[in-house]
């Protein structure tokens, strides 16, 4: 059952010297009930100003936000309950968890202003959160200040103050990436394990296509405030369209990569940084696709508008590669015009 419904999300921020900065350009995409559906993309996709837009900490531009097919409050009461419903996780556990205060306080406050939950049991549903997250002994945790705790500890704290209110929705921007790459695994599948329970509609964000993959029915891939890629797991990781999707693919070390190979993708990565500036001030919104300066297929016909073209059933790409007639097919095979020399399984 779909809980959360997007359409057209636009948010532009100003810029002195530039103009309308466009960080999210007519997104459009569902959350349902139980089901995990993964945001993926580099630094500066975007991913973030969506979560931000979709938990009201920013107004967007444009678009509208519906939760069970009514419209998102954006202020006073209406706002607080869907503010009680959608919950975000943030990236950073360091920096989201107030050093003043104890881990007791930090999820009593929710407790009390969105519950109502007060006295003797205010400790119980203190304790169960806690236990929810797999935080023991729950009475020591409670007394803790945030520097006591390791950080995988205050991101659990930070998952079960998320869990405070009831929520239907839980946006989980990036949960892991600041956190041991050995307590990792142990995060998602605890956030794999709460959906489950708690029939929660989960958005993961992370640039990582092994998780997104792992733990998310459907993945979207972002660039530059536009989706260029949705589909099914498992479609869009192994079989990618989009040139950008190729491109991560390609990327992504796998077990066994020598130092050397590392060295060399983040040289590569670097370069790609360095690209992108010029890239921003050449390829602008309405200027045709935002990747053909990077993309090893780029035609003429990019310099406009490329249309969301599905390449198999519930998996789309947003590439003038796959348009009727240009002579292409989904996934690694020929390239641009038929031409079977050119690459499309890694950009």
């Amino acid at each position: 059952m779909s809980v959360l419904q997007v359409s057209d999300l636009t948010v532009e921020f100003g810029q002195r010297r530039s103009g309308r900065l466009t960080a999210v350009d007519h997104l459009s995409m569902e959350l349902r009930a139980g089901q995990t559906l993964a945001l993926v993309g580099e630094s500066g996709s975007g991913k973030s100003t969506v979560v931000r837009a979709l938990s009201q900490l920013l107004r967007p531009t444009a678009g509208q936000i519906l939760i069970d097919g009514r419209a998102a409050g954006r202020r006073g009461a209406a706002l607080r309950a869907y503010r009680r419903r959608v919950q975000l996780v943030f990236q950073d556990p360091y920096a989201s968890l107030n050093p003043m205060h104890t881990v007791r306080h930090h999820l009593a406050r929710p407790l009390r202003l969105s519950r109502g939950v007060s006295g003797a049991s205010l400790d119980q549903a203190v304790q169960e959160l806690l236990l929810s997250v797999n935080l023991t002994p729950a009475q020591e945790i409670a007394r803790k200040h945030p520097h006591e705790l390791s950080g995988g500890q205050r991101q659990r704290v930070a998952i079960a103050r998320a869990l405070a209110t009831g929520p239907d929705v839980l946006l989980a921007d990036e949960p892991v990436s600041m956190l041991d790459v050995s307590i990792r695994l142990e995060i998602l599948n605890l956030l794999d394990a709460l959906k489950r329970d708690r029939n929660l509609a989960l958005l993961y964000v992370t640039h990582d296509l092994a998780t997104a993959r792992h733990f998310a029915a459907e993945i979207m891939v972002m660039y530059r405030g536009e989706i260029v890629e949705r589909g099914p797991s498992d479609e869009v990781i192994l079989r990618p369209a989009h040139p950008y999707t190729q491109l991560l693919a390609a990327a992504a070390p796998s077990p066994g990569t020598s130092r050397t190979t590392l060295a060399a993708a983040r040289a590569d990565r670097q370069r790609a940084r360095t690209a992108k500036v010029a890239e921003r001030r050449e390829a602008t919104a309405g200027a045709g696709c935002r990747f053909r300066t990077r993309c090893p297929h780029a035609m003429p016909v990019c310099q406009t508008s490329p249309p969301d073209v599905p390449t198999t059933p519930g998996h789309r790409a947003l590439c003038w590669l796959y348009a009727p007639g240009n002579g292409t097919s989904h996934g690694p095979g020929p390239g641009p015009a038929g031409d079977p020399a050119a690459p499309t399984g890694a950009a």
